[in-house]
């Protein structure tokens, strides 16, 4: 190569350089699917753009036929007039109409402790027994009386007294919380108890237990706590400014923070009379079921409430509202067959629809069904995106 030559090589190779850069570029990018084209980012909105920066394609259009086969419909996003509903927070409680305080209601010795703090119990489950002399005394009692009724039976002077007599020995037996079938099988003759038994009176959950098997108790002494966990409260912290608008009654709608998406449904039993002056709040308390036990005393919860008046809220309907990778989303349309995917925040749920709160305006046009061809391709297209960068 003579001197010419090699001047106009070296002074091509600055000018061929991008060039060659552009092309590799376009080679290592994937190929949409057919049928599908993933647009530009030019005229973005800034949700968009935020979205092109974390990978994810700015818009998808698909063919007619992609359309069709996906059964697409769609919705346009809408202003309408709702009940007024009011927000509050609060914490979950036992429902205090269902727990239960066990006390020894006899002087005596545990010699058997069955339960303790945490286990679960059902109804009549035997907690503990107590060996108690005034027990064995009153059992005694009680088979004298039932046989001085029966010696007399037929005496008109002595059996009304001894009838008496017999019925107060009952009693005594029955303060102790002896059953029925118990005492009846001592009038029969049985042979009296040597332990007075402990049951539960309620299935539930042992709040508290601070006694073991060899502790002396007194009348009195704090044997169990328990707690029927079919039922909570959910003790609301209900706004001054809403107060006015709210009644005992109003349809609560409750969401524990620990199990998004569930929803748990009641009624507001009761609304405090005393306001809160450190955080300006009144308390209000709604009764919930609680099957399975999966709710849990002390967890919080994000109220609606119920209240007097209306409102507007923008609203689509609840099956364009997805999830995606953690993201509630709604696709929007901005083309003839050309889509976005948006992130939104929704608020209540309204007789098949969402509320939302932020991320979509009225007017705008959401797709209700046909969404799983459209959240492949944009998952697809960001995927594309991140081998591409690599």
């Amino acid at each position: 190569m003579n001197k010419l030559s090699r001047g106009i090589v070296w002074a091509v190779i600055p000018a061929l350089i991008p060039l060659l850069i552009l092309t590799a570029a376009c080679r290592g990018k994937g190929a949409p699917a057919a049928g599908v084209a993933v647009h530009s980012h030019e005229g973005e909105t800034p949700e968009e753009h935020a979205a092109h920066e974390a990978g994810a394609p700015a818009s998808v259009t698909l063919s007619a036929a992609a359309v069709a086969a996906a059964d697409i419909r769609i919705e346009i996003a809408a202003v309408r007039t709702v009940a007024r509903r009011v927000t509050a927070t609060g914490e979950l409680e036992w429902n205090a109409r269902r727990v239960v305080h066990l006390t020894a209601r006899t002087p005596g010795r545990l010699e058997r402790v069955l339960a303790v703090r945490g286990d679960r119990v059902r109804a009549g489950q035997l907690l503990a027994e107590i060996y108690s002399p005034d027990f064995l005394t009153l059992q005694a009692e009680y088979r004298q009386a039932a046989a001085r009724v029966e010696r007399h039976a037929g005496d008109e002077a002595e059996e009304a007294p001894a009838r008496a007599i017999l019925a107060g020995a009952r009693e005594r037996l029955a303060l102790l919380g002896v059953p029925a079938p118990e005492i009846g099988r001592l009038e029969g003759g049985a042979e009296p108890r040597p332990l007075l038994a402990v049951h539960a009176p309620i299935g539930g959950t042992v709040l508290e237990s601070g006694v073991v098997s060899g502790d002396a108790v007194e009348l009195g002494t704090s044997l169990f706590r328990l707690a029927d966990p079919s039922t909570l409260w959910a003790c609301l912290h209900i706004q001054e400014k809403d107060i006015g608008a709210l009644e005992a009654g109003a349809e609560v709608v409750l969401s524990p923070v620990a199990h998004p998406g569930r929803e748990s449904r009641g009624r507001l039993v009761l609304i405090g009379d005393a306001l809160d002056p450190a955080t300006r709040t009144v308390e209000g308390r709604v009764e919930i079921a609680n099957p399975g036990g999966t709710l849990k005393v002390g967890m919080y919860v994000q109220a609606s409430l119920a209240a007097s008046g209306e409102r507007p809220a923008l609203v689509v309907p609840e099956a364009s509202v997805q999830s995606d990778e953690g993201h509630t989303v709604v696709f929007v349309k901005t083309g003839e067959r050309t889509f976005v995917r948006r992130e939104v925040r929704t608020g209540e749920k309204l007789g098949g629809t969402v509320e939302i709160l932020d991320g979509l305006a009225a007017g705008e046009t959401v797709v209700t069904s046909g969404s799983f061809l459209l959240r492949s391709e944009f998952r697809k297209g960001s995927l594309e995106d991140e081998h591409g960068h690599h």
